[in-house]
């Protein structure tokens, strides 16, 4: 494994260089910013593994960097830190792009084991769902997801996805006709249980559907299976 680099958007000083330490003890490169904006600039300009972004900032806000990030980056892994707790953060912040969500206080443990899950996911360059290995290019009517590249095509026109909104029909249509609940989904995609944020697989779920289904109120490819959550229609 290759060394990872690293960026830390994150103004409590002390926090960042405690998440220094331990980056460099799983042998990661470091670069950090406690100014939003100098960090925003720095995310753009250089390529990371993973950026490690505080919503609570002085001068830009962690949601509003992880959008305007997301708009020209959607590949890499965003890990948002935050001294609130309630739901709605957590939702707001899987929402507009992170890939992860830690509320602070947080166990340094907990910090480095979902660290290691973002860095050990975007090894894995043949992906691997439910235990069953994928064929580089998944195609149903149409629709066309590329593995290796982590694109998407429909009748050959590219579908811009966010990393989870790829994930998520990755998965889904690897198993075409199985069932999986709002929770599973969070799990299997995100690599986290979130209890009680259930309800943000929908959204992401409205915003592929959006981008892939000619009409949204009858979909053709993710289906709804009622009183459970969602599958991939197996008849295309």
């Amino acid at each position: 494994m290759h060394s990872k680099t690293v960026l830390i958007i994150e103004d409590d000083p002390n926090i960042v260089e405690l998440l220094k330490i331990h980056l460099h003890d799983l042998g990661c490169k470091v670069m950090a910013e406690t100014n939003g904006l100098k960090g925003l600039s720095l995310a753009r300009e250089e390529r990371f593994d993973l950026i490690i972004l505080d919503i609570m900032l002085p001068d830009l806000n962690g949601m509003e960097i992880c959008r305007k990030i997301r708009q020209a980056d959607r590949h890499t892994p965003i890990l948002m830190l935050t001294a609130r707790s309630e739901e709605i953060d957590k939702v707001m912040g899987l929402e507009t792009g992170a890939d992860d969500y830690l509320t602070k206080p947080f166990s340094l443990r907990e910090f480095i084991a979902r660290v290691k899950v973002i860095f050990r996911r975007n090894e894995e360059q043949s992906t691997v769902q439910d235990g069953v290995a994928l064929s580089a290019v998944i195609s149903y009517g149409g629709l066309a997801i590329d593995l290796d590249k982590r694109r998407v095509t429909l009748h050959d026109a590219r579908i811009d996805l966010s990393p989870r909104e790829f994930d998520l029909i990755t998965l889904l249509a690897s198993n075409p006709g199985k069932s999986y609940s709002r929770k599973r989904l969070l799990n299997l995609v995100w690599g986290y249980d979130f209890e009680g944020y259930e309800h943000t697989v929908n959204s992401h779920i409205n915003r592929l559907r959006a981008k892939i289904e000619a009409d949204v109120s009858n979909p053709q490819f993710i289906l709804t299976t009622w009183g459970v959550g969602y599958r991939f229609n197996e008849e295309l």
